[in-house]
């Protein structure tokens, strides 16, 4: 007769080493991710785990290993991209499911203020969690090297200019989709090529732009300021920037924009100034968020793979946080054609 669930004493560490015939220590680096245990020794404390009922008390693990047991989210951008940008709900949602496969807790942290850094440098210095998803950094930020400086474990989603050596990072390949993009341009007969760029004090807003100039160098055509404009990943910069771009350069036949919201914006403003796109102006953008499938025309874009991004951001930081080199992963990007930019 089975016992009532309520009166059982609560299964431990050495009720699963004995039900699976293994030693409590076999137990412990199965439970804690250990590199140095036989697939079957896995195997066996995984099915004894479930046999017996036996859950991790979280509290006692942070007592004996010295973790937290959480990981923060960090955006440093202002608080309402997290919900205007999908990019960053897309990377968040990714993230939060590869932790939860990893049984461990996300904090989501916001800094892009001065108060706001305060209080986050405060609380991830003091220990509360075992490492940080940096998202979005911009380099001359103080709030980076203050982090680096408490040895706080941090994997960046983009390359950290002015940290490379000393954040881990994973990136999308922004030179190569930025190129590809360009190079689809100019194969549909382009010539009059103009960019909105991403913010050039982050890794993407620096290398979109030089895929950009690089690809137009090689098919021999110079790059003229006056088909730059900047942006900073918004709507409100790609309308800005795409009517400076008619004011300058009227004769602009194609626009790279380095977001697709920064791509979307750009087309009202061709819509008002009487240019059809894609018969007078085509336009490709750069990340195939949920966004782009919807303007109108949809449009075509680099797909930056933020599913595998946020997969890859997790694996690394808990390597990281076991005490392995820093290193940075870039990630192959690819092209989408929708009617925005027609093959």
């Amino acid at each position: 007769m089975i016992p009532n669930v309520s009166s059982r004493k609560r299964p431990t560490i050495r009720d699963v080493a004995r039900e699976a015939g293994v030693s409590y220590a076999t137990v412990s680096r199965v439970l804690n991710g250990r590199d140095w245990v036989s697939p079957e020794a896995v195997r066996a404390v995984t099915d004894a785990i479930q046999r017996t009922g036996y859950t991790t008390n979280q509290h006692a693990r942070s007592l004996a290993t010295g973790r937290s047991g959480s990981i923060a989210f960090l955006l440093t951008e202002p608080q309402h991209l997290l919900f205007e940008d999908p990019n960053f709900s897309v990377l968040l949602r990714g993230v939060a499911q590869a932790l939860s496969d990893r049984e461990l807790t996300l904090i989501l942290m916001i800094a892009s203020t001065p108060e706001e850094r305060n209080r986050t440098l405060a609380y991830l210095s003091g220990g509360h969690v075992d490492g940080v998803l940096l998202v979005s950094p911009h380099s001359g930020d103080p709030l980076l090297k203050q982090l680096v400086q408490a040895e706080v474990p941090i994997v960046a989603c983009g390359q950290v200019l002015g940290f490379e050596d000393s954040i881990s990072s994973v990136s999308a390949d922004d030179w190569g989709g930025a190129r590809t993009a360009v190079e689809h341009l100019l194969a549909a007969g382009c010539r009059r090529i103009a960019t909105i760029t991403g913010p050039q004090d982050t890794f993407g807003g620096v290398f979109r732009l030089r895929g950009y100039s690089d690809a137009l160098t090689a098919a021999g055509i110079t790059v003229d300021p006056d088909y730059i404009v900047h942006g900073d990943w918004s709507r409100e910069s790609g309308a800005a920037g795409m009517r400076a771009l008619l004011g300058r350069v009227p004769e602009v036949d194609a626009v790279f924009a380095a977001s697709d919201a920064m791509a979307a914006a750009a087309l009202p403003v061709l819509r008002e100034a009487g240019r059809d796109v894609p018969g007078d102006v085509r336009i490709v953008g750069f990340d195939d968020s949920g966004l782009a499938a919807t303007t109108e025309p949809p449009l075509t874009t680099v797909r930056h793979p933020l599913e595998r991004i946020s997969e890859e951001m997790v694996r690394l930081l808990t390597d990281v946080i076991a005490g392995r080199t820093p290193l940075s992963i870039t990630v192959p990007t690819s092209l989408v054609i929708r009617s925005s930019s027609p093959a």
